[in-house]
């Protein structure tokens, strides 16, 4: 193989996100914001990003800031954040640099992160 050659791989498409999002545990493929979107529960929990900041054929999946911190830091050619998305527990993705791998964790990274119990208020006596 020459130097500097490209590999070809698999491209990651939406079909391949729908594919890995609907083998988890009641997610169902529905709509957020007029995107296409994964929902656990009812519970956003993957989109295609309906803001227009977002670079095209990006995914927007939901996860806590620390992972999303960690993400960023370590590969941000796939990872990377908007002004706008700063706020939410969320990392967009850019589908063309994402491994199939990569991204089957990340899903269960977010599912698991839409899932986890929240701790419930204490009731005033």
């Amino acid at each position: 193989m020459l130097r500097g050659e490209l590999v070809p791989r698999n491209k990651i498409d939406f079909d391949t996100v729908r594919k890995i999002a609907l083998a988890l545990s009641d997610v169902e493929e529905s709509t957020a914001y007029g995107a296409s979107a994964f929902k656990v529960g009812g519970k956003l929990l993957a989109c295609t990003p309906a803001n227009k900041s977002a670079e095209p054929d990006s995914l927007m999946v939901r996860i806590d800031f620390a992972q999303r911190a960690e993400l960023l830091a370590a590969a941000p050619d796939v990872y990377y954040l908007t002004d706008h998305y700063v706020n939410y527990p969320s990392v967009l993705v850019r589908l063309s640099r994402i491994h199939a791998d990569a991204l089957r964790d990340l899903m269960g990274m977010a599912w698991r992160f839409v899932t986890a119990k929240t701790p419930g208020k204490k009731r005033a006596k």
